[in-house]
């Protein structure tokens, strides 16, 4: 069993997302932020699951969806804020916005806007792992349309050749943008395409983070120990439509989103504790009032900082501090 005070943490962490998300969304929608913002209601439970069986020490590479991933990982809310909102507190210093969030103290490797792009960033984190003897692992998140393309392929083939130690992770929420996985894959699992790379393939409810907690700790474990890489696929659901400003119920049916909803992983974790006696309702408000305490800090933080100055564009682009070519 896992412990209690860890799973009371876990949820902490899945309703500090679900907050900072819903933020995000009404920020969004007030005009205090620019470019796009991909929120990940609905898919906490896959974040928290797999970087609550990691190491402090070990790596990340997240999506265009990542706030969620690094909030797992550990990430200041402050700082996140900031940088979703363009001001110069932010972790790059409000120039990479919502999609290029990255802490390499805490293994943060970078999100990024590219389909798969996270993935051979994840496979070479891992074969510099293995070649150091450092036993760090890297947790390598995206989504299902990702695997369609060739980095998958190229670096799955590569992690399993070369047994890295690496834990790929489909959060598997049914649509590539708009469209079905149903339209774009002839296979229901994603999980069986490690079957072509040799490495276990395994498939669990993503809305249980007790489920995926299980699942990564045992990926985790077997890299960690030099067994190589596995292809861990979560079934999900964004509540919402791709990005803000698009609801998502165009191509969606009604239904479809409803069972969805009522699967969500906070109310069923809530539940979980409450039944098991390792929570009372009132510990679950308290949480969330913490939660809430928290993120209205980090929002008027964020409001109360500088933007960017105009002459400082070019700066912080290349490594070494070298300036522009």
């Amino acid at each position: 069993m896992v412990d209690p005070e860890f799973q009371v943490e876990m949820l902490r962490k899945m309703m500090l997302i679900r907050g900072f998300e819903e933020r995000v969304r009404d920020l969004y929608a007030s005009g205090y932020m620019a470019g796009l913002a991909h929120l990940y209601i609905g898919e906490e439970a896959v974040a928290v699951g797999v970087c609550s069986a990691l190491d402090q020490t070990d790596f990340i590479t997240s999506t265009h969806r990542g706030h969620g991933h690094c909030i797992a990982k550990g990430g200041d809310v402050r700082k996140m804020m900031a940088e979703v909102m363009g001001r110069s507190t932010g972790y790059c210093k409000g120039k990479g916005g919502s999609m290029h969030i990255f802490d390499v103290k805490l293994g943060i490797l970078g999100a990024n806007g590219i389909v798969a792009g996270g993935i051979p960033m994840a496979t070479g984190a891992a074969l510099a792992s293995k070649l150091k003897g450092s036993r760090q692992v890297t947790a390598c998140f995206f989504g299902d349309g990702a695997t369609n393309q060739g980095t998958f392929h190229e670096s799955l083939n590569m992690a399993g050749l070369w047994k890295l130690p690496v834990v790929y992770v489909c959060e598997n929420n049914l649509y590539g943008i708009s469209v079905s996985q149903t339209r774009h894959q002839a296979i229901k699992d994603v999980a069986v395409r490690a079957s072509s790379y040799g490495m276990p393939g395994v498939t669990v409810d993503g809305n249980d983070v007790l489920a995926v907690y299980d699942a990564a700790k045992e990926a985790v474990e077997r890299a960690r120990s030099g067994g190589g890489p596995t292809l861990l696929e979560c079934k999900t659901y964004r509540h919402g439509g791709h990005h803000c400003g698009e609801p998502g119920t165009a191509y969606r049916p009604q239904d479809e989103i409803a069972a969805w909803k009522n699967a969500d992983p906070i109310t069923r974790m809530v539940d979980r504790l409450i039944s098991s006696g390792i929570l009372e309702p009132k510990d679950v408000r308290e949480i969330q009032g913490a939660v809430d305490s928290l993120l209205l800090e980090a929002v008027e933080y964020a409001k109360g900082s500088p933007l960017p100055a105009p002459e400082e564009a070019l700066e912080d682009l290349y490594s070494g501090g070298q300036g522009v070519l």
